[in-house]
């Protein structure tokens, strides 16, 4: 079996992710931003390990773009946000992906990291704002399992990636 990892990562989990997941498989890693077409053709397994940034796995483009290509191989979805890991967040993301890209494919999803201290200048105003926001609402009230995550992490750095998010991709991954 011959596999290939393209991961997109703005701060770094998912990058993680995809290295440790290519250590546990011995796949080929490759950034999303440096991926040609042409050489998805010499892959049997092709995994996208994402980060998910306002509720939306990134990358999803290319697997559209390249789904006719990609569902003739064993393809899936590896998102990494600051959600907890459970099956809420998984059917979050689906209602997210208005493509319908994420139904011809299996998401795996793990719980990355957030590092305040590394935000770029865009993103710092604006969960500087998302901030102030969910500061005036009682913790009760969060209507997303993230933003409790969020508030508790706010502040401060908080690395929540596991190796042991990638078992059931790698189970998957085992299967004919």
């Amino acid at each position: 079996m011959r596999g290939i990892i393209i991961y997109h990562s703005k701060y770094g989990a998912a990058k993680e992710y995809a290295q440790m997941l290519a250590a546990k498989t011995g796949f080929s890693l490759c950034a999303l931003a440096g991926i040609k077409a042409a050489e998805l053709a010499a892959y049997d397994r092709v995994v996208l390990c994402s980060g998910v940034y306002v509720g939306k796995i990134a990358g999803l483009k290319f697997l559209k773009r390249h789904a006719d290509a990609l569902r003739k191989k064993r393809t899936a979805v590896f998102a990494v946000g600051l959600s907890p890991a459970d099956e809420s967040t998984l059917e979050t993301l689906k209602k997210n992906d208005r493509s319908g890209t994420l139904a011809q494919f299996p998401l795996f999803y793990g719980q990355g990291a957030w590092k305040g201290a590394d935000l770029k200048a865009g993103d710092k105003l604006l969960c500087g704002m998302l901030h102030g926001m969910l500061a005036k609402k009682d913790p009760s009230q969060y209507e997303e399992p993230w933003m409790r995550t969020f508030m508790e992490c706010y502040g401060r750095s908080c690395d929540f990636t596991d190796e042991a998010y990638l078992a059931p991709l790698l189970a998957w991954l085992e299967r004919p």
